[in-house]
């Protein structure tokens, strides 16, 4: 059985046979304009323009592999699809009406779809390898993967910034103060991230700024802000850091958030909540306002050089509070810069350029993508093994996008790759 997808890809590229077209009741059809393609809620086709017979009309077309789906999506219930003008659809299997009863032409095309689009169709759409095109891959031009991966970065710089947008609105649009809670929720390495946006969301950074004349201040804040210092101690310094908190915890009104919703199980010491917040308590310490520091670069390298933090001298012998371990150093290392890199600047970067209408900062977003070294896992190993070359996060991010939100959702007739295989 085919998918309205198939039937919306006809309809844009008109490909199907045009000639001769008759509605399900015996009137004349001319297509004079097809339409606006919709991807929101909402008919398919916005704005088309039919002949029907001798009248001329102009509305909205939808569409449906059955003539009966739009009474199972209630459209017959809907004002939206009031103004449609044509209803076309694989099968026309019932008369349909809007909901003032008005009966709309429907157009057939079973029988106007080219053999060989339709063989094609069903061999991407309907295939269970590890993506739909594995078999017929080595088909597929050079030209249509590089669309392909334009594509699916864009997308992929899109959905990550969107996430960074969201936090920008209900920051009143406070760049510094989004990017902080943005930053923070990628220290948390996947496991503690929502625990490290709900840390960063309860500590306006603007206060940072204003305590940041010592470390043990800054670390004070985020430590009892985390809910960590709720409890007593043996050493000094976590003794220090509790008295400290208290006194900018009542100079503030401040509430520490849940210390249950840490995670220590499971987790390499190193990726510790605890390490991580010193981390980040040195990286707001050393740095004058991130976001700035960031934003105005020009060299990728010096962005990294602001992650190469290194933890306060407590947290070289330990892990956690009260318990000594071997001495250590702790700084970020290179995949853990990478991860910030691709999660946090790289989207900030890119969503600053599409706010302020700026092509030179979503190139530069785009630029120090190519500058990152690129993601090993099972996804990335098996596109290589199809054909892909692989040589920094640009390919690595776009593949990824590829395949989560093109190739596992069948979303072939939206992706380049498929469209050149559909052609051949």
């Amino acid at each position: 059985m085919i998918k309205e997808d198939f039937l919306h890809y006809l309809w844009k590229l008109k490909k199907f046979d045009l000639s001769n077209l008759i509605s399900s009741d015996g009137q004349k059809i001319t297509i004079i304009n097809f339409g606006t393609y919709n991807t929101d809620s909402g008919p398919d086709f916005f704005n088309a323009k039919v002949q029907i017979d001798d009248t001329i009309w102009a509305g909205n077309i939808e569409m449906h592999v059955r003539s009966s789906d739009w009474i199972k999506h209630n459209h017959q219930l809907d004002k939206a699809y009031n103004n449609v003008i044509l209803h076309v659809v694989y099968e026309d299997d019932l008369s349909i009406s809007t909901q003032y009863d008005i009966k709309i032409p429907t157009l057939e095309l079973k029988n106007r779809i080219f053999k060989n689009d339709l063989k094609n169709y069903k061999l991407l759409r309907f295939n269970k390898d590890w993506v739909s095109c594995q078999k017929l891959f080595s088909n597929s031009s050079e030209f249509s993967r590089i669309r392909a991966i334009e594509k699916a970065l864009t997308d992929r710089l899109l959905t990550k910034s969107s996430r960074l947008q969201n936090i920008l609105t209900n920051k009143d649009n406070d760049w510094n103060d989004a990017f902080f809670v943005y930053l923070a929720r990628y220290f948390g390495m996947k496991v503690n991230t929502d625990a490290f946006e709900m840390l960063a969301g309860s500590l306006p950074y603007k206060t940072i700024l204003k305590e940041k004349d010592e470390l043990i201040k800054v670390e004070a804040l985020l430590f009892g802000q985390s809910g960590l210092l709720d409890e007593a101690f043996e050493d000094d310094y976590p003794q220090r850091l509790k008295k400290e908190y208290e006194h900018l915890k009542k100079k503030y009104s401040f509430s520490p958030i849940p210390v249950s919703i840490w995670k220590f199980s499971k987790l390499r010491p190193a990726n510790f909540p605890t390490i991580r917040i010193a981390q980040l308590a040195k990286l707001l310490f050393e740095s004058t306002t991130i976001f700035s520091s960031i934003i105005n670069s020009e060299d990728i390298n010096i962005i990294k050089r602001l992650f190469k933090v290194k933890v306060s001298d407590y947290w070289l012998n330990h892990y956690l509070f009260d318990e000594e371990s071997t001495y250590r150093h702790k700084s970020l290392g290179k995949s853990a810069i990478d991860v910030l890199m691709i999660n946090t600047v790289v989207p900030t970067v890119f969503l600053y350029g599409l706010l302020e209408n700026n092509e030179e900062y979503k190139q530069k977003a785009v630029d120090y993508l190519s500058e990152i070294a690129p993601e090993s896992n099972s996804i990335i190993n098996k596109w290589s093994d199809l054909g892909f070359s692989v040589s920094s996060a640009y390919d690595t991010q776009a593949l990824l996008e590829l395949k989560q939100n093109y190739c596992s959702k069948y979303r072939c007739l939206e992706c380049p790759i498929g469209n050149d295989l559909m052609n051949k």
